[in-house]
C-alpha cells in the first residue's frame, strides 16, 4: 500500500524516477560537506554514499506522514555520507598526531599558567615560530568533533571508539557522559573560538562567511576552528583521564 501511495503522490513517478530527480540534492549535500573536509576526501565517494542513503529513503518514505520526499531524504542522505566519512576516517595519520601534539601543548600551558593558552604560548611550548604554528593549525583543518573522545596511541581511527546508538548500555552511558563533558568544555572556550564553532556547526556558515562576521580572513577562521578543537581535545581527554 505504501508503494502505491508513493506512486500516486509523485504523479505516477517510479522510485527510479525519484532517485533521478533527487540526484542534484545528493550532489549539493556532498559539495557542502566537502568544503569542511580534508583534501583527501573525494566527492565521488560522498556522492556514492549519499545515493545509497537516497535509495534507503525511497524505501522508507511514507507520503501519508506529510513531509515532502526531499525533506524526508535529506537527513538520510547526509547521514549516509557522514557514516562513510566516519568509517573511512579520511584524515591522514599525521593529522591525528599533530592534533594530539597541539592538544598536549595547550593542556601543558593551561595547567602551568591556570589561564587560557594563547597562540604564542602554544607555539613557544611546541618550539615553533608563530607562523609555523599557524601553518600546523591549517594542516588540522578537517578535524571532526567525533575524534575528541579518544587519543589513540597507534594513530588508529579514533571515531571507532564512539559507541553506536544501539550498542551496549554501558557504552551509551559513556557516550552521554562524554557529550556532557564536551558541552561543558565548549561553554568554557574563549568567546571567539566558541563563536566560530557556533557559526560553523549550528548556523552551518562557511569559513569565508564566518570571516566576514568576525572581520578576519578565512585562513584566520580556519586557525581558530582548529585551535578550538585542539583546546576541546585537551580539556575533554584530560578530564576523562
Amino acid at each position: 500500500m505504501k508503494g502505491l501511495a508513493l506512486y500516486a503522490s509523485l504523479g505516477g513517478a517510479t522510485a527510479d524516477d525519484l532517485i533521478a530527480r533527487s540526484a542534484p540534492q545528493v550532489k549539493r549535500i556532498a559539495y557542502h560537506l566537502l568544503a569542511r573536509l580534508p583534501a583527501s576526501v573525494q566527492v565521488d565517494d560522498l556522492i556514492q554514499a549519499g545515493m545509497l542513503g537516497l535509495l534507503e529513503a525511497t524505501r522508507r518514505y511514507d507520503p501519508a506522514q506529510g513531509a515532502s520526499f526531499a525533506t524526508f531524504a535529506e537527513p538520510r542522505i547526509r547521514g549516509a555520507m557522514l557514516d562513510e566519512i566516519r568509517k573511512g576516517d579520511w584524515a591522514p595519520r599525521s593529522v591525528h598526531r599533530k592534533a594530539r601534539e597541539v592538544a598536549a601543548a595547550i593542556h601543558a600551558v593551561e595547567t602551568a599558567t591556570g589561564c587560557e593558552a594563547k597562540d604564542r604560548d602554544i607555539a613557544e611550548h611546541l618550539g615553533l615560530p608563530l607562523a609555523e604554528y599557524h601553518a600546523t593549525l591549517a594542516d588540522l583543518r578537517g578535524q571532526k568533533l567525533l575524534s575528541l573522545d579518544a587519543a589513540s596511541p597507534d594513530d588508529e581511527n579514533e571515531a571507532d571508539g564512539i559507541p553506536a546508538p544501539d550498542g551496549d548500555p554501558v557504552e551509551a552511558v559513556n557516550r552521554e557522559s562524554m557529550i556532557k563533558a564536551l558541552a561543558a568544555a565548549i561553554d568554557q572556550l574563549p568567546e571567539r573560538e566558541k563563536l566560530v564553532l557556533s557559526l560553523y556547526y549550528d548556523e552551518e556558515l562557511h569559513l569565508k562567511e564566518i570571516g566576514a562576521v568576525l572581520g578576519v580572513s578565512e585562513s584566520r577562521v580556519s586557525q581558530l576552528h582548529s585551535q578550538a578543537l585542539a583546546r576541546l581535545r585537551s580539556r575533554v581527554v584530560s578530564d576523562a583521564g
